[in-house]
């Protein structure tokens, strides 16, 4: 099954951006036959699911907290989703994962603060 490596977290200021990456690594199937999401995790909360893009480039937002200010993306050259996030705030500050179906990636930390 496939297996996924987020990477692009760290600690970014109130109002700045950041750019997450997700690779898909281990996949039989081709990278564009795979629907992808981006969720995060806050201590103490559950899983936030944000958005999800499809095989087509489509895009679905689940999370209403990030509309305007988050976008995702695919490169299928590349093999590769995208999150800019932009406007952040600091309850934006959460452990970021990409996820197909039921197999998420290990996540990437943003923390957003002055």
């Amino acid at each position: 099954e496939p297996r996924l490596e987020e990477s692009g977290g760290g600690l970014v200021q109130p109002g700045g951006s950041l750019r997450l990456s997700c690779k898909v690594l281990g996949h039989s199937s081709g990278f564009d036959t795979y629907a992808l999401m981006w969720g995060r995790q806050a201590p103490g909360k559950d899983t936030e699911w944000l958005m999800m893009i499809d095989i087509n480039g489509g895009v679905k937002l689940f999370s209403d907290s990030v509309k305007g200010r988050f976008t995702i993306s695919r490169d299928n050259v590349q093999q590769t989703l995208y999150l800019q996030m932009n406007s952040l705030k600091p309850e934006d500050t959460a452990v970021y994962y990409c996820a197909t179906g039921s197999i998420k990636g290990q996540g990437t930390q943003v923390t957003v603060s002055s």
